[in-house]
């Protein structure tokens, strides 16, 4: 399923260390691949209809919407902040 990303994803993508970079592009490739995929660890944020949270690791979590057939890739930091602003 394509994978789109808000402005405020990619200037946080920018930041992350090369490190953590590597882990979200893998990430995402499983999100790709399939949703549910265990290693993502996704499911809906509570409280806010629609949106969804997966792992990126530990610590790290990235948040994003369904439309139709679209991932839109909406935030990714730190899982407090993450879900700060989901």
């Amino acid at each position: 399923m394509p994978v789109q990303f808000t402005e405020r994803f990619a200037k946080q993508y920018e930041r992350l260390p090369n490190t953590l970079q590597r882990k979200v592009d893998k990430a995402l490739h499983l999100l790709d691949a399939d949703f549910r995929h265990s290693g993502l660890r996704s499911h809906p944020v509570e409280g806010l209809e629609g949106v969804f949270e997966a792992y990126v690791d530990a610590k790290y979590r990235m948040t994003f919407v369904r439309y139709g057939n679209v991932f839109l890739m909406r935030n990714v930091d730190n899982h407090d902040e993450c879900l700060r602003n989901p």
